[in-house]
């Protein structure tokens, strides 16, 4: 499914700036494409890159990644996770730390990797471990819309602000309106021109979608519903600690969808976020 843009998105998306990719990820991306890519080329490359190489491994020794030993080195990342499995880490933190804002991001980037984390433990626990890589990149890459549009428009803060007791569903609308686009179909052309994953930039933009987003007669197909379900489920974990009656309320858009979907129940889900809230919370307590 391509991505919609309207005249006046174009006319917008003409004096944005988006964040080129950062050096680091294209000499990564150029050795992934290669038959038999070399382990040392890659580790060498991350570890150049103090703040990325210490964001990778802070994500590998989470609780999302939990091992029974503390990994200590980006060579030992790469050789115990296996390059497939860290590149979408490397992806994800790399293009995080080109996303500059004079707005103070810590807690908007705090909420994404707790998202990001709880993708990974939805992903297991669903029974789709295949797709917990690409899971937590979206997590963390989500709201990636956000920062451009902070620093495009002075008056962007107030919706986020509301954000925290509204559902987003209300606040994107109130972005249309304001500002002829939203958060999410610029963080989708971001991601598209970063050349993130086509199931990533289509969660991206479809985030907001009610539970007709999970039909059969949908225009996404499985493997992307079973990833927007994931980061639903995890949106929801991470909310209900955050922003809980604005989270509450957004999930009720979807609920009926993503169950179906899964073929869950409600106590399965609760089963979900027990675990996410013990891991990322109460274990922190």
């Amino acid at each position: 499914m391509a991505i919609e843009i309207t005249t006046a998105e174009k006319r917008l998306l003409q004096k944005v700036s988006i964040p080129p990719r950062p050096e680091t990820l294209l000499t990564v991306s150029r050795e992934a494409k290669k038959s038999e890519p070399d382990v040392t080329v890659i580790a060498e490359s991350i570890s150049a890159d103090m703040s990325i190489a210490a964001a990778v491994l802070q994500v590998v020794n989470s609780a999302a990644y939990r091992r029974a030993r503390e990994v200590d080195s980006i060579q030992q990342a790469v050789m115990t996770l296996g390059f497939r499995r860290v590149f979408p880490i490397v992806r994800a933190v790399a293009l995080k730390s080109a996303l500059a804002s004079d707005y103070d991001l810590s807690e908007f980037w705090r909420y994404n990797e707790w998202v990001a984390s709880a993708c990974v433990m939805i992903a297991e626990a669903i029974g789709r471990p295949e797709l917990r890589d690409h899971a937590y990149m979206l997590g963390l890459f989500q709201s990636s819309g956000i920062p451009v549009l902070l620093a495009e428009f002075d008056d962007y803060a107030d919706l986020l602000n509301a954000a925290e007791s509204t559902p987003w569903q209300q606040v994107q609308a109130k972005e249309q309106e304001r500002f002829q686009t939203t958060h999410t179909t610029i963080g989708a052309l971001l991601a598209q021109q970063w050349k993130l994953p086509k199931i990533v930039v289509e969660v991206i933009y479809y985030l907001f979608e009610d539970s007709s987003i999970f039909n059969h007669s949908s225009e996404l197909d499985n493997l992307t519903l079973d990833l927007l379900g994931i980061l639903k489920i995890s949106r929801y974990a991470i909310d209900l600690r955050t922003r809980s009656l604005a989270g509450e309320e957004e999930w009720q858009y979807v609920q009926d969808g993503v169950l179906e979907h899964f073929q869950i129940d409600e106590f399965k889900v609760d089963e979900m976020l027990e675990i996410v809230h013990e891991e990322l919370f109460d274990i922190e307590a």
